[in-house]
């Protein structure tokens, strides 16, 4: 594929998906509890990372825009798309995966953590398995000593896509629910108790739970 013809798909498909997803989050009808936990930690200046299973990222990338949040993203064709459609939506990037540059966005998302920022991140991501915590998001934590905040995502009636994390895609003029967890903080789980990915498995399987209660999900 030439230069031209790749950058032209880039640039056409991202367009598409952004206003896709634009079109979906102002049609839904939001139901929103704890997001008082993030304005909390943005007035206190302190970096903080917003958690949220890969499979449920569409509606937490609308809802939370504009806000100059870092995500990061592979150095693949696939996050070169990712890249350019969360950018629309004020998102800030960081180049970088398991497979390649994972030290390199490693490193620089703690110092923009450290430097009060907020970091937007699947901690099952990018390849699964589905709902369970790598230890790149414990590492992150830990080394920039910053609280985590699980956020739970609810939404009906919505289409589950036949990939590995079972991607909800919300249907336009859905019910949505999004319920911001209390911080975990890594630094404060006791030696000799559970493990801290267990730890955060379990705030965001909870949150998860309440906002598909409160949407009535799967019903």
């Amino acid at each position: 594929m030439s230069k031209f013809r790749q950058e032209f798909n880039y640039r056409f498909f991202s367009f598409l998906a952004w206003l896709a997803i634009h079109f979906i989050g102002h049609t839904c009808r939001f139901r929103v509890i704890g997001y008082e936990r993030v304005r909390e930690l943005v007035k206190s200046g302190q970096g903080f990372i917003l958690a949220v299973w890969h499979g449920r990222t569409l509606l937490p990338v609308h809802y939370c825009r504009g806000m100059g949040i870092w995500a990061i993203t592979s150095l693949s064709r696939d996050g070169e798309y990712q890249t350019r459609i969360v950018s629309r939506f004020g998102y800030q990037i960081i180049r970088g995966s398991t497979g390649r540059g994972a030290i390199r966005a490693g490193i620089g998302a703690c110092k923009k953590l450290q430097e009060g920022g907020i970091l937007a991140i699947t901690p099952d991501g990018p390849l699964g398995p589905p709902n369970e915590v790598q230890e790149g998001t414990v590492f992150l934590a830990q080394r920039a000593e910053c609280p985590i905040i699980p956020i739970g995502v609810g939404v009906r009636p919505r289409k589950l896509l036949p990939v590995w994390d079972s991607y909800a895609l919300p249907m336009p003029f859905a019910k949505c629910a999004l319920v911001f967890g209390e911080p975990i903080l890594v630094s404060e789980i006791p030696d000799g108790g559970p493990l801290p990915r267990d730890v955060i498995k379990a705030a965001l399987d909870d949150v998860q739970r309440q906002a598909q209660i409160m949407v009535k999900e799967g019903c």
